[in-house]
């Protein structure tokens, strides 16, 4: 079995409430942060597989933490990339430094999440997979084959397709119908011990250069107006006459 790379991000929980303060959201005031959905995908598709699973994470220390969720339910090894502030790198950057510790790691297939729930760019696999001049599948929904070549499902203009793929690759995931695994209290004890590579992004040898994003503001979606109740019938006119001239559903 190839060794796969699994690229991970710790995101704001989805039930964690977002506080924008000075126009920038106040990452200090998430209650719960964890692996971005997709990238759950991702990881699960590998441990499906088997052999040996490198997750991956770049971010702040908290991150950490993410990793070691993952060892909980099957990676093998575990690195972290260190960088403060992921919002001070734009998507190329952070697709060189991911590139940089895959070619580390000597791996020769790459999962990640379509999408992350945070930025929802969809930048990171095919930025990885051009910087390691790997094919790439993105929106994958089902994986069959084995770790040299793959057969993904995907979706395309006409309906749904299947791709195959074979190493050098990079495969990001959609929703799978698998179910996740969670861990047990074993695997959560043992996770605990597994050592965590930790490297800076100079370790790697990246130049990332300068951003070529600015980030001018970021502000909360506008409050949704107050809900209206209307009781009996004498109302049903009044309330076709919304639906139709306000909400205009009918």
């Amino acid at each position: 079995m190839a060794d796969i790379a699994v690229l991970l991000k710790q995101v704001p929980d989805t039930n964690a409430k977002i506080v924008v303060n000075g126009g920038r959201v106040d990452e200090g005031a998430v209650n719960k942060w964890s692996m971005s959905p997709y990238d759950e995908y991702a990881l699960e598709a590998a441990l499906s597989l088997g052999g040996s699973i490198t997750a991956i994470t770049c971010g702040p220390d908290r991150a950490k933490k993410m990793l070691t969720d993952a060892a909980a339910v099957g990676a093998s090894e575990l690195m972290h990339i260190v960088v403060d502030d992921l919002t001070t790198l734009d998507s190329s950057q952070m697709a060189s430094i991911l590139a940089a510790a895959v070619e580390k790691t000597g791996a020769s297939v790459v999962f990640c999440g379509k999408q992350a729930a945070d930025t929802n760019a969809g930048s990171t696999g095919p930025g990885v997979a051009e910087r390691l001049g790997a094919g790439c599948v993105t929106m994958v929904s089902e994986l069959s084959g084995d770790s040299s070549e793959f057969l993904a499902l995907r979706p395309s203009a006409s309906g749904m397709e299947r791709v195959s793929i074979s190493a050098p690759c990079v495969i990001a995931f959609d929703k799978m119908g698998t179910e996740l695994r969670r861990p047990n209290v074993k695997g959560i004890m043992m996770a605990k011990k597994k050592a965590v590579e930790t490297l800076s992004v100079g370790d790697l040898g990246v130049d990332v250069g300068s951003s070529s994003v600015t980030l001018d503001n970021q502000s909360p979606p506008a409050e949704k107006p107050a809900g209206q109740k209307f009781e009996g019938a004498d109302s049903v006119s009044t309330v076709v006459a919304k639906l139709r001239d306000e909400a205009k559903v009918i």
